[in-house]
C-alpha cells in the first residue's frame, strides 16, 4: 500500500508531462521513502532504474549495463560495455523519440568511487541527449554529498536540474493513515517512536496494539528497530563509540556544544565535526529560539529522528534484558509508564506543524509563516517574598511578519486535563518575549481535554485545541 507523497508525485508527474530532456534530484535520509516513491512513479512508464552500490566504478558500470539491456533489449544479454560512456551512447541510438525515465539510485556510493561521473553524465546532459526525451532522477540518501557534490555551484550538473525533491519524513497526519483503526492517542504514540520514517511505518502492524508493535519491534533481539540505530550508525560513520556517546548526550537533554564537549571528554571541534556529520545524514537538527535568531547562545542540538529519541530514551538500559528474551515484561514495567513523558517533546513538534499549518490559513486571525520554540529565564518571586531565577519557555511560538503580530501556545500530552495554571503561566511567560510584535492569541494543545475553568472562562484571545482536532 502507498500512502502520501501527493506534491512530490505531482512534481515528478510534471516532469514527465514536458517534452525534451529533464532532470530532478531526489535525495533524503535513509529508510525515508526515496526508491518507493520513484517505483510508485515509473510503475506505468518506460524506465531503467538502477540502484548502485559500494562496488566500485567497474563493477557499477556491469551491473548498470545488465540494467539498461534489461530494459531496452531484453532479449539480448551478450553486450560487454567497457565505459559509461559506451552505456550512455546505447541509451542514445536505443531511445530514439521515446520517452523514457532513467533512474541512477543511490548515486553517492557510485559517484564516491568514480570522479569522472558526473561530468560524463554533464556531457551527455549538455550535448548528446540535449534533443532527446529523456527524464533523469538522481537520487541518494547521504545528504552531504548530494548537497555539497551534486547541487553545489562546483558541481558538474549545476545549473542542469528542472527540479529538486528534499524527501521529508511523513508528518504526523499522513504517518496516521498507516493505522487508521488506532485511537488518536496511539495514532500520535504510533508517529513517535518512528518519527514517520516510511520504512518504519511500513512494520507496523495495524492490527496488533500500539503496545504489542514497539514490543516486536524494538524489545525483541529479531525486532526490526532493535539493531536499526547501530546498522545506520555502522553504514554512515567511522568513529561509531564517539558518535554514540554524542546521540545519548543529546538524548538525556545536554543540547549545547560544550555540555556534550564536557561530558563525553572531547574537544569542541571534534564535537562540532561530529554534529554536523550527523545533522548531513537527518539525525541530528540544529534550532535557535524562534525571536533570537541571531544569538549564537541561544543555539541548541536535538534529535531529529523521533525512533533515535525512543531508542536512547529506553533501549540501551534494557539490553540484557531484552537478550534474556524479557523485553515485554520490561516494557510493560518500565517503559509504558513513561511513554507520555517520551511523547511530550514530540507532541510539541505536533502541535508546532498544526499551528504553521494553520496559520498561513490565516485561522488564528493573523498570517502565521514561522513556527519555533522560545527559551530562556523568569525571576519568580515566592510566597515569601523571596526571589529565584529560573529557566523558561514557551512550546510554540507562531509569528506574523505580515501583520506584525505572534502567538504563543502551551502543549500537555497527559492523563490529566490541562487546567488554568497551565494557562496563566503561559500568560506571565510569554511577556518575556523581546519582540515589537503584538502578541494575539493564546493557544493550549492538550490530549486530555480541559477542566471546567475553561467553559466559564470567556477569553477570546484564548484557543483550546484537543488531540482530536489535530486529526
Amino acid at each position: 500500500m502507498f500512502i502520501g507523497r501527493e506534491n512530490e508525485l505531482r512534481s515528478l508527474q510534471e516532469l514527465y508531462d514536458k517534452d525534451g530532456l529533464s532532470m530532478m534530484i531526489i535525495y533524503g535520509r535513509r529508510r525515508i521513502g526515496k526508491s518507493t516513491l520513484i517505483a510508485k512513479f515509473i510503475e506505468d512508464k518506460k524506465a531503467i532504474f538502477y540502484t548502485a552500490t559500494k562496488v566500485g566504478s567497474e563493477k557499477n558500470i556491469e551491473l548498470f549495463s545488465k540494467q539498461v539491456l534489461s530494459t531496452l533489449m531484453p532479449s539480448i544479454n551478450n553486450i560487454k560495455f567497457e565505459s559509461l560512456e559506451a552505456i550512455f551512447d546505447f541509451i542514445n541510438q536505443s531511445v530514439g523519440n521515446e520517452k523514457i525515465v532513467l533512474v541512477i539510485d543511490e548515486l553517492p556510493y557510485w559517484a564516491e568511487k568514480d570522479e569522472a561521473l558526473l561530468s560524463v553524465l554533464q556531457k551527455y546532459i549538455d550535448t548528446i541527449w540535449n534533443n532527446k526525451n529523456i527524464k533523469i532522477i538522481l537520487c541518494g540518501s547521504s545528504l552531504s554529498f548530494m548537497e555539497n557534490k551534486v547541487l553545489c555551484e562546483k558541481s558538474p550538473l549545476f545549473g542542469r536540474r528542472d527540479s529538486q525533491i528534499k524527501l521529508e519524513a511523513f508528518d504526523y497526519l499522513d504517518s496516521a493513515k498507516f493505522v487508521e483503526n488506532y485511537s488518536y492517542e496511539d495514532k500520535a504514540i504510533c508517529y513517535g517512536i518512528t518519527g514517520g520514517v516510511a520504512k518504519y511505518l511500513s512494520m507496523i502492524d495495524a492490527n496488533k496494539s500500539i503496545d504489542e508493535n514497539i514490543i516486536n519491534l524494538f524489545f525483541k533481539t529479531n525486532g526490526y528497530l532493535y539493531d536499526e540505530v547501530k546498522n545506520l550508525l555502522i553504514q554512515e560513520f567511522t568513529d561509531i563509540t564517539l558518535v554514540n556517546n554524542i546521540i545519548e548526550q543529546i538524548a538525556s537533554g545536554e543540547n549545547t556544544v560544550n555540555a556534550i564537549a564536557n561530558k563525553v571528554k572531547e574537544r569542541e571541534s571534534t564535537i562540532l565535526y561530529s554534529l554536523e556529520k550527523l545533522i548531513s545524514v537527518g539525525l541530528v537538527e540544529k534550532i535557535k529560539c524562534i525571536t533570537e535568531e541571531n544569538n549564537k547562545k541561544k543555539t541548541q542540538y536535538i534529535l531529529k529522528d523521533n525512533m533515535f529519541k525512543f531508542y536512547y530514551e529506553f533501549i540501551p538500559k534494557a539490553i540484557s534484558v531484552i537478550e534474556m528474551g524479557q523485553g515485554e515484561i520490561y516494557y510493560k514495567k518500565v517503559v509504558k509508564p513513561l511513554i507520555h513523558l517520551f511523547m511530550g517533546p514530540v507532541f510539541e513538534n505536533m502541535c508546532r506543524y498544526y499551528t504553521l499549518k494553520h496559520g498561513i490559513q490565516n485561522e488564528f486571525g493573523s498570517f502565521i509563516t514561522n513556527v519555533g520554540s522560545w527559551w530562556g529565564s523568569e525571576l519568580i518571586v515566592n510566597e515569601y517574598n523571596e526571589k529565584k531565577v529560573q529557566s523558561a519557555d514557551i512550546d510554540v511560538v507562531g509569528i506574523s511578519p505580515l501583520d506584525k503580530s505572534f502567538i504563543v501556545g502551551e502543549c500537555k500530552f497527559k492523563n490529566e486535563k490541562v487546567d488554568k495554571n497551565v494557562y496563566l503561566t503561559l500568560v506571565r511567560r510569554a511577556k518575556l518575549i523581546k519582540t515589537n510584535y503584538k502578541l494575539t492569541k493564546y493557544i493550549l494543545f492538550s490530549l486530555s481535554g480541559f477542566t471546567s475553568y475553561f467553559t466559564e472562562e470567556n477569553d477570546n484571545d484564548l484557543i483550546l485545541i484537543s488531540l482530536d482536532m489535530m486529526y
